[in-house]
């Protein structure tokens, strides 16, 4: 249609400046009249083009609404049971009572898992890709119900309680942290909107951050752009660990949480990380094993099930499947030295 419209005004504009140009030749118009008709003829494209422009831009937002609207009018996958009350966490004691789920029917993830973290422990879960570590983190936060089984905090089934309420319980630092194109101010705030000013500032100095927010000229109001383009990686990973620590919830979710850093700033944030999980119910989603030596108990996933659990030092005096990758790994590492 845009094509068609400036073909059309254009036609009109060349057709109109020959006749005006035949004219002169001929007599009948004066050089000033051309020069009149050219500018009547500038006046009045200049309009139609801005009108053509403005036809586009409501036409493709017209497009962007009806489909902005059929994707809320998409139903919930996963709703709140008629009289589903809020989640009462006591200690933030995680079950996973014979487990099984898959996101298709002929493709099951988890089989038949079965995990205890007590409360204020941490527990890391380890395995190669596909073998449903970060699956076990979606169903925590109920992004999809299990198949068969339970999953339960404190003995209270999580299909039971109101989804607004177990997301308030539970804190999750993730590989990749989402930042809003705002200030850092406002993305740490956003882990509790009502804090105040020197509860928003003292989640910043846990973290580690609040120093490097002063050195910038404009401080807590520095604009940290789309996705926080303007940070570095652990920056942006420091900016989430404080934004968790201001939500302050009973259970904590690090999903791979440094795996995308390099490896000093992944030392740096792993303090920092497990200084933030005391007194918390840790779940820890690992990549690089040397992160969660110190867990509580580890659990490694294969095809969906355990194929072991333990301590550290325990689990590779099995010389089993945890012993396998981390030699791999750190293999991969003195590789890359």
């Amino acid at each position: 249609m845009s094509r068609r419209l400036s073909f059309l005004i254009t036609s009109g504009l060349v057709a109109v400046m020959v006749m005006a140009a035949v004219g002169v030749q001929n007599g009948s118009l004066s050089v000033g009249d051309f020069v009149m008709v050219n500018a009547y003829m500038i006046q009045i494209t200049m309009p139609l083009n801005f009108l053509g422009s403005v036809y586009r831009e409501i036409r493709q937002a017209m497009i962007d609404m009806s489909e902005m609207f059929t994707l809320l009018g998409q139903p919930a996958e996963i709703t709140d049971k008629p009289g589903a009350k809020p989640l009462t966490v006591s200690g933030g004691t995680i079950a996973l009572k014979d487990v099984s789920f898959g996101y298709e029917a002929e493709r099951p993830i988890l089989r038949g898992v079965d995990i205890e973290v007590p409360a204020g422990k941490t527990i890391a879960i380890v395995g190669s890709s596909g073998s449903g570590k970060s699956t076990i983190g979606r169903l925590l936060f109920r992004f999809y119900d299990v198949n068969a089984g339970a999953l339960t905090i404190d003995g209270q089934d999580v299909r039971d309680v109101t989804q607004e309420s177990l997301h308030q319980q539970i804190g999750v630092v993730p590989q990749d942290t989402v930042l809003f194109n705002d200030t850092i101010y406002y993305n740490i705030a956003y882990g509790r909107p009502d804090a105040s000013e020197a509860e928003i500032i003292a989640a910043a100095k846990a973290a580690k951050i609040h120093d490097f927010v002063m050195s910038l000229p404009k401080g807590y109001d520095t604009a940290v752009g789309e996705r926080g383009l303007k940070l570095s990686g652990g920056e942006k990973q420091r900016v989430g660990i404080a934004r968790t620590l201001l939500k302050n919830p009973p259970i904590l979710l690090l999903d791979e949480a440094t795996s995308a850093l390099d490896t000093d700033t992944e030392r740096e944030i792993q303090a920092e990380l497990k200084a933030m999980g005391q007194g918390r119910t840790v779940i820890t989603i690992a990549h690089r094993l040397s992160t969660i030596a110190d867990a509580d108990e580890i659990i490694v996933l294969e095809n969906g099930k355990i194929v072991e659990r333990g301590r550290h030092e325990s689990l590779l005096t099995k010389n089993g499947r945890y012993a396998q990758l981390w030699q791999r790994q750190a293999a991969d590492e003195e590789e890359a030295a």
